[in-house]
């Protein structure tokens, strides 16, 4: 199939690279032309001009996916509104608000075109791993793209449709707020061996080595946690800023409307605030140290302008 890729960055160029791999015809759209020229380096083609997109697919229905921040999908889908014929299917890959992912929905159908909302999981190791896609919007365009995300999820991976426009976004954006939580509990246990009782006197990449062995939190931010300890049993040059991308905040938000308590992952939002205010220790060292590891996030707070 042919399908074009908007956006090839930590994620999206694996995306790219994954379905390239498998035979599927992709063109990458990007901004910059270092990125188009790297792009074709690896074998694959890249453009810096979304009208290049209407050549490529020629007579068949054209299918652009966005990776992209959220805070740029209104933009960057005019611009595609303005340029594909109808029929053609719009795929928003990143992690937008639901919210705006059901009335983009709206925009989009009235110029008879589709719109699918994928939340998508696996960070840097999606390539190798496989992806988890979480999958919204009209029935007919999941069954258009059903090989497209057979790919992207071998060989570990899975993908699952829920529904009405929105329904992926929405998983999705749960399933990042019980991502900080159990990060969070993660983060408090390590720091408790490191600052409790045994202070200083245990090895704490060993505890999660062992812990990662069919034990009740055996799991794969616990592996990246032991990992991190591995190579920095102190986590030197770590300063303990965490950043957070809004789908937590969106969670806590939409609970707050529907009247539902979740106490420990507003916990865990809490502290990655208070990180951004100065509060750091152990535990918010190690809670970027392991966003670092599945998702290629910058290790230290990153100051505009360097």
């Amino acid at each position: 199939m042919k399908i074009a890729v908007v956006g090839l960055g930590k994620m999206g160029h694996q995306i790219a690279e994954k379905l390239h791999n498998e035979q599927h015809d992709v063109l990458g759209v990007v901004r910059h032309d270092e990125i188009v020229q790297r792009t074709k380096a690896e074998g694959m083609r890249a453009t810096t001009q979304k009208e290049d997109v209407l050549e490529f697919f020629g007579q068949d229905t054209p299918i652009v996916w966005l990776m992209i921040p959220a805070d740029n999908v209104d933009a960057e889908l005019q611009d595609w509104m303005n340029i594909l014929p109808a029929g053609s299917i719009i795929i928003d890959g990143g992690n937008s608000k639901f919210v705006d992912t059901q009335r983009r929905y709206e925009t989009v159908t009235a110029k008879n075109m589709q719109y699918l909302d994928i939340g998508t999981s696996g960070g840097v190791h999606g390539l190798s791993n496989g992806f988890s896609m979480m999958i919204g919007g009209p029935n007919n365009a999941y069954d258009a793209i059903v090989p497209i995300v057979e790919v992207l999820a071998a060989p570990r991976g899975a993908f699952q449709y829920f529904g009405p426009s929105g329904s992926g976004h929405y998983v999705k954006m749960v399933h990042n707020a019980i991502e900080y939580g159990m990060m969070e509990s993660l983060a408090e246990g390590y720091r408790m061996l490191e600052e409790g009782a045994y202070k200083g006197q245990l090895d704490l990449a060993a505890a999660g080595e062992v812990w990662q062995h069919s034990s009740v939190i055996t799991s794969w931010l616990n592996e990246l946690a032991r990992d991190a300890l591995k190579e920095s049993p102190t986590l030197e040059g770590v300063d303990g800023f965490v950043a957070e991308s809004g789908e937590t905040r969106w969670t806590l938000e939409n609970a707050k409307e529907l009247g539902l308590e979740l106490p420990s992952i507003a916990a865990s939002f809490d502290v990655r605030l208070r990180s951004q205010n100065g509060e750091t220790h152990f535990g918010t060292k190690l809670l970027a140290a392991m966003r670092n590891k599945f998702g290629g996030h910058a290790i230290n707070k990153e100051i505009k302008g360097e």
